[in-house]
């Protein structure tokens, strides 16, 4: 008998995770070991299941994907992590990959790329959304420039969090970083960005599809 792909899913809604568990499931080589609903509580928990794949949202209330994608491989720096989002924007999907995710695929794309997604994950392989991927390419090919894309994984989780006018206060407590290195980071941004206020900062993130209704 054939062993199934453990997998830990991570959503903060309810809907979406039974969805998720039957979609998943319905492959007939997966099983769902356990379920988070917040980055906090897939910290807390993946040691317990050493699931072989998480399935996990970027924008989550708490600490966020990016977050508990970078705490899970401070703890297992092996752990194959599929981001599974709304957010087709190249960049994020460019600073996920960057941060050690295995996987990125769209909430709007097909059933099966998921599947294959966890598939490939867990052959210690990389999967990327066929309309995502092909974005990116196609944005190399052009020689687009987004400044975004400069931005290291930490500098762009702060800038995600200001972008959705969180203050430099909560960015601090939501990432475990003191308050002068929140601060250092705001002005990192604006020094690499060229920016100088916050409804600047905003605007950028709406013209590069950063802020999604």
């Amino acid at each position: 008998m054939t062993t199934k792909i453990r997998v830990l899913l991570v959503d903060d809604h309810n809907v979406v995770r039974s969805g998720l568990r039957r979609l998943l499931e319905l492959g007939g080589d997966i099983e769902i070991v356990a379920e988070a609903d917040s980055g906090e509580q897939a910290c807390l928990i993946y040691n317990d299941f050493l699931a072989d794949v998480l399935v996990m949202d970027l924008s989550m209330p708490g600490i966020g994907g990016f977050e508990a994608l970078r705490r899970i491989l401070a703890i297992a720096p092996n752990a194959k992590i599929v981001i599974f989002t709304m957010h087709e924007n190249t960049t994020f999907a460019t600073q996920a990959l960057s941060a050690g995710a295995r996987g990125y695929v769209a909430k709007s794309g097909l059933a099966d790329d998921l599947l294959l997604a966890v598939r490939e994950a867990a052959a210690g392989k990389t999967y990327i959304s066929p309309n995502i991927a092909q974005k990116m390419v196609l944005q190399t090919i052009s020689g687009e420039q987004d400044p975004i894309q400069k931005l290291s994984t930490r500098e762009f989780e702060v800038f995600t969090l200001l972008a959705e006018g969180v203050s430099v206060e909560g960015i601090a407590s939501t990432l475990n970083i003191s308050q002068k290195t929140a601060a250092n980071y705001q002005t990192i941004l604006k020094q690499k960005l060229g920016i100088s206020n916050a409804v600047e900062l905003v605007r950028l993130a709406i013209q590069h599809g950063m802020i999604i209704d």
